[in-house]
């Protein structure tokens, strides 16, 4: 069957591979899942990823399997099998256990271990070819009524666990209700994350670059939060009109945008940083300012990444009620479709030059 690869460790190696299609008994226990892939979603990590920026192949492979947004149907199980059965909607969690505590216990996302597995990033193969398998327990069903926001499923399960965290944090406060929040970049993670803190009661503002009327604008504004162009409005000028934000977080991949935002958090607030950042840019912060008002304030910095078979779980329930809340705003976020792995080529070129391709996927294969 047809898969698309890299050579990790070789720029530009992105290619078609022919593969063999797995099968049940490559999961032991009969707790296999077979699942026709129709829809993988692509980001800036495949790009990274085919930049040779990191990912590693699995042991004794030369090549990676990318693409770790899946979407797909259910054609077979194994007989102890119970979450799932044939003919229903699935994604699969990207994180795979190690050895440490976290990873035993099914928070594999918070692995503390510095090797780690990720299907299509590093160690495990990932979904953009025809077919999978996988142990049930990373296998995770969409409902028939969501199958319309199919590879959105991945990324809103890391918008889920972002804010989650946050909360959790805050149970140090004993009361934490924060009241704004701040969301630093527009992409999907940025926009999903607009949607979990509008289903949450907070007033939410969505800051990009962009100069509104555009998509992402229109989609914020769907969601009843409100856009903020920052070359219209600065930091300071956002921050007099709203107050200082409870809640921070950054999904830009701008380290320089990360820092900035320190200085802008309420007291005891959360700054999350989701962003991954890559070279080696430096910028200049005012360190002993930021220092004296986050001693003096509570304030605590989250790093988020990944997500664990609960928070797709979060995501998912909270794209139903987003359905119900904003219908036929979140299926503007799917915005370039490419159909059929073999023209990888074309998926990689938006990836890559397309700057208003919000949202980029295959199409594997008709349901």
């Amino acid at each position: 069957m047809k898969a698309v690869a890299v050579t990790p460790g070789t720029p530009n190696s992105v290619h078609l591979k022919e593969i063999e299609k797995p099968t049940l008994d490559q999961v032991a226990g009969g707790l296999g899942v077979l699942v026709r892939v129709l829809k993988v979603g692509v980001d800036a990590t495949d790009r990274e990823i085919n930049d040779a920026l990191y990912g590693n192949a699995p042991e004794g492979d030369g090549h990676l399997v990318i693409g770790h947004e899946s979407f797909g149907v259910v054609e077979a199980v194994g007989e102890h099998v119970k979450r799932v059965k044939v003919g229903d909607y699935v994604t699969a969690t990207v994180r795979r256990p190690g050895g440490s505590i976290y990873d035993l216990i099914g928070t594999n996302d918070m692995t503390s271990e510095e090797e780690y597995y990720e299907r299509g990033i590093n160690l495990r193969h990932g979904y953009l070819t025809e077919y999978f398998v996988e142990e049930a327990e990373y296998i995770v069903r969409v409902p028939m009524g969501l199958k319309h926001l199919h590879v959105l499923m991945e990324p809103m399960s890391c918008a889920a666990k972002a804010v989650h965290q946050a909360y959790e944090a805050q149970q140090r406060m004993k009361v934490w209700r924060p009241q704004v929040a701040y969301v630093l970049g527009a992409g999907q993670i940025g926009l999903l994350t607009t949607l979990v803190l509008k289903l949450r009661g907070l007033e939410v503002y969505t800051l990009a670059r962009g100069e509104a009327p555009n998509l992402k604008s229109e989609i914020v504004k769907g969601l009843e939060a409100t856009y903020i162009s920052t070359r219209e409005t600065s930091w300071d000028d956002l921050v007099k009109q709203t107050g200082k934000p409870d809640l921070i977080v950054d999904a830009t991949g701008s380290s320089r945008l990360a820092f900035e935002a320190m200085e802008h958090l309420g007291l005891n607030g959360v700054l999350v940083w989701t962003g991954i950042t890559g070279g080696d840019n430096k910028s200049e912060v005012p360190t002993d300012k930021i220092n004296l008002q986050w001693v003096l304030g509570n304030k605590l910095l989250l790093g988020s990444v990944n997500a664990n078979r609960h928070h797709f779980e979060m995501g998912i329930k909270d794209l139903a009620l987003g359905e119900m809340m904003y219908p036929e705003v979140l299926g503007k976020i799917l915005t370039n479709p490419v159909d059929g792995l073999e023209n990888y080529a074309e998926m990689m070129r938006l990836l890559v030059e397309d700057k208003d391709a919000l949202k980029v996927f295959v199409n594997v294969a008709d349901e």
